[in-house]
């Protein structure tokens, strides 16, 4: 996901301090949402073995599934992130949600 390690006494209001046997460890701080959108675009590229937008329209349909279902598009601006991506129109990604719900 992408989270950084760092010294307990370092974390901030929204990271996680880890303790073992009643001492504080390590703080995990996680990656905004949004960061980890682009993690998730750049992994499915590296597992394609080429950029989103060379893909044809059943593997981007394909691609706009999977990432539905790892909350892609609860992120602000994530469907305009994901077109872009794909090389496609918001339009083009919401038909592909729609065709999705509707099967």
């Amino acid at each position: 996901m992408g989270g950084e390690l760092l010294p307990p006494d370092e974390a901030g209001p929204d990271d996680v301090v880890l303790a073992w046997q009643g001492a504080d460890v390590v703080a995990v701080r996680l990656p905004q949402l949004a960061d980890s959108l682009d993690r998730i675009l750049a992994a499915m590229e590296r597992e394609r073995g080429k950029p989103l937008s060379e893909l044809d329209r059943r593997s981007k349909q394909e691609a706009v599934r999977i990432l539905e279902a790892r909350g892609a598009f609860s992120v602000r601006h994530g469907v305009e992130t994901v077109a872009s991506a794909l090389g496609v129109s918001r339009f083009t990604v919401y038909n592909y949600l729609n065709r999705e719900k509707e099967a």
